[in-house]
């Protein structure tokens, strides 16, 4: 679908009504389409922002006008909630085909959210923008096919994995379980590498932090006084006295020899 005002031959242009002559943005243009497949605004609206985010090819939305949950792809493939519906999968079809037509290359807004531009949401950065997320029962996921990465929160954390050569298509989630499809079959998740969710890297200080308080080295313990070595003079004098008293008998030749041998170990 060509998002310029048409020319009809021998006329001047006419505004297509889908833009609104203001933009696919503006509501009056966005009820056209919701007038003209039977559904509300707001279900046009949710299926813009699951686009943009699935980069045109693929949707995967929840919302009560088109069945609740449901998933669309480029080429025909619908899965709607009630899925005995054709006139439903007809619905969501064609209205994805017509807004999938129209979206521009970088989405309906000029600058795209910060989900999209990667990181700013739950998942790490640098990973590029979502083709689909979700969330239920405390577990979400985010596909980004563009660096083949699949990221998976659950109460433990991020786990990130390395989807290779796989295409995720498809995905469904219930109770607290989630089963990944492609055009191969299943997409078992213990068969993908699993990466780090997050690299570490050191903090960087802040100028406007004080600096951290280093723990003070405990009080060191005086040690114990070395002795201080007699004087020779005293000790001489004292020999002299224990050989008195060991010639007096005092004291006996080995008490004599024992002191003596104590008092020179101090010189």
């Amino acid at each position: 679908m060509d998002p310029k005002a048409s020319v009809p031959p021998g006329g001047s242009a006419v505004p297509d009504p889908f833009l609104d002559a203001g933009g696919f943005d503006h509501a009056s243009g966005l009820q056209t389409v919701a007038d003209r497949h039977g559904v509300s605004l707001d279900a046009v609206r949710h299926l813009v922002q699951a686009l943009e985010r699935g980069h045109g090819t693929m949707a995967q939305f929840n919302h009560p006008d088109l069945g609740g949950m449901g998933q669309w792809f480029s080429g025909g493939m619908v899965m709607v909630g009630r899925m005995f519906d054709d006139g439903l999968k007809a619905r969501v079809d064609a209205l994805c085909t017509e807004l999938a037509a129209a979206l521009p290359a970088g989405g309906f807004t000029e600058v795209g959210p910060a989900s999209q531009r990667g990181g700013g949401e739950w998942w790490p950065a640098g990973l590029g923008a979502p083709a689909s997320t979700g969330a239920q029962d405390g577990l979400r996921y985010a596909y980004f096919p563009d660096t083949r990465r699949l990221a998976i929160e659950s109460g433990t954390g991020i786990a990130l994995y390395d989807t290779g050569e796989h295409h995720i298509s498809g995905v469904s989630q219930a109770n607290g379980s989630l089963d990944f499809t492609g055009p191969r079959g299943v997409v078992a998740l213990d068969r993908l590498r699993r990466i780090e969710a997050e690299t570490a890297a050191p903090r960087q200080a802040d100028p406007a932090e004080p600096p951290p308080v280093q723990p003070s080295a405990p009080p060191a313990q005086p040690s114990a006084p070395a002795p201080v070595p007699a004087a020779s003079g005293d000790v001489l004098a004292t020999i002299e006295r224990l050989a008195e008293l060991h010639a007096r008998g005092v004291l006996s030749a080995a008490e004599f020899s024992d002191k003596k041998a104590e008092l020179l170990a101090r010189l």
